[in-house]
């Protein structure tokens, strides 16, 4: 099986290698052979096999919030991390699920470090939580740390989860009105064309048009059904197959509000996850090592940067504003943390101001795109029935 493989060269290099394994941690392995840091493995995008491989790889039913929620649970119980994942082990039902808590059990019991235990499971757990589990480790503070990371993924799922509902409405909306304008010309049209034909009267320009595209689509359903699938098919698997950067996500930011607004909100996952790694002891520069793998290409490319920078010896806002990852009220606040060094709660208070913001440009989007896009499906479906019954228009009109 195919497996991308991101790495950070001896040089400081991001790559992204695909190489063939029997499974992610050999993969892993394999690419560590060549004296790189890996930061994520990941099927590679092609081919419905690999797609299927990494959906079962990744085990149904597994949450990775659950899980941190039910072992912080049982660790501030006072259980040991072994006790712990043998409990969870015991109660679950799932067998995939299962197989992950053996596999942690099993390399808990040979003496590895938990964190390494997480790390052989490079489809499961991210190098985001298996960071702050290494992190947990040198202080002994696992609970702690874990909390941390519960707090910051809540965070995370409250703005996705708003994006989605906001998003929700139209996209029922859209697909309705496609659906009920489909009906109408597929199925509607050719029966008003057999009646029209056999009046013998000459049909007004539009209304020729769209019966002739109506007869059209009806003779050749199966095949105007088939290139649509295809082009979903085609969509998705495009836009999965570009490594970090979605192809929609990549077309949309060409609109300039849209682009500011997305830029914000990579802006704000990056703050927030960099605060929260630092403020769990992380040094910043292994911060910005870890969350190389969760940022778009371009964000990537300016990470690279700026981390060069702060190696350097410059400092976090100045290496952040030469390479365009801060906004006014961030550098400001990115400066006070430097002088007060608190550097990790000035980002974590970046990404809530800027998800307050994110959040509130959403509703006003919503609430103005909504009838908008009602009026657009009213203004097509309405056309199509004029265009029908336009002609019997005519004909009343020389009859009366």
């Amino acid at each position: 099986m195919l497996y991308l493989v991101s790495v950070l060269t001896t040089d400081n290099q991001i790559l992204k290698l695909e190489l063939e394994a029997a499974d992610a941690l050999l993969a892993q392995k394999k690419a560590e052979s060549l004296g790189h840091f890996v930061s994520s493995v990941k099927p590679s995008g092609g081919g419905v096999k690999n797609w299927l491989n990494q959906f079962a790889s990744q085990g149904q039913g597994f949450s990775l919030l659950l899980f941190s929620q039910e072992l912080l649970a049982l660790l501030q119980a006072g259980l040991s991390i072994v006790e712990a994942i043998e409990a969870l082990q015991e109660k679950e039902l799932n067998r995939q699920v299962g197989d992950i808590y053996n596999q942690l059990l099993s390399g808990l019991r040979e003496g590895k470090r938990f964190s390494s235990a997480l790390a052989e499971q490079a489809l499961v757990f991210p190098p985001l939580f298996v960071g702050i589990v290494k992190s947990a480790e040198g202080t002994s503070n696992l609970p702690r740390s874990i909390s941390r990371f519960i707090d910051y993924q809540l965070r995370i799922d409250t703005v996705r989860n708003k994006l989605i509902s906001s998003a929700i409405y139209p996209v029922i909306l859209m697909v309705v009105g496609a659906a009920v304008s489909f009906f109408l010309v597929i199925f509607v049209v050719p029966r008003f064309a057999d009646v029209y034909q056999g009046s013998g009267r000459e049909l007004p320009w539009l209304s020729e048009v769209l019966l002739t595209v109506g007869l059209f689509l009806s003779a050749h359903l199966w095949t105007f059904l088939s290139l649509i699938l295809a082009l979903i098919i085609w969509i998705f698997r495009v836009d999965k197959a570009s490594a970090g950067q979605s192809k929609v996500l990549s077309l949309a930011s060409r609109i300039p509000s849209i682009a500011q607004r997305l830029k914000i909100y990579e802006l704000s996952r990056l703050y927030l996850t960099l605060g929260m790694l630092m403020e769990g002891g992380i040094p910043v520069v292994i911060a910005m090592q870890t969350v190389d793998g969760m940022v778009s290409e371009k964000i990537r490319s300016q990470l690279l940067g700026a981390r060069n920078k702060v190696e350097s010896g410059e400092s976090i806002s100045a290496a952040f504003d030469t390479h365009q990852l801060t906004t006014p009220i961030s550098l400001r606040l990115l400066r006070v943390g430097e002088k007060t060094g608190d550097m990790g709660s000035m980002l974590m208070q970046s990404a809530a101001f800027y998800d307050g913001e994110i959040t509130r440009w959403v509703d006003r989007f919503t609430r103005m795109f909504e009838p908008l896009l009602m009026a657009i499906i009213g203004i097509v479906v309405g056309l199509i029935v004029v265009l029908l019954y336009m002609p019997i228009f005519d004909l009343a009109g020389s009859i009366s």
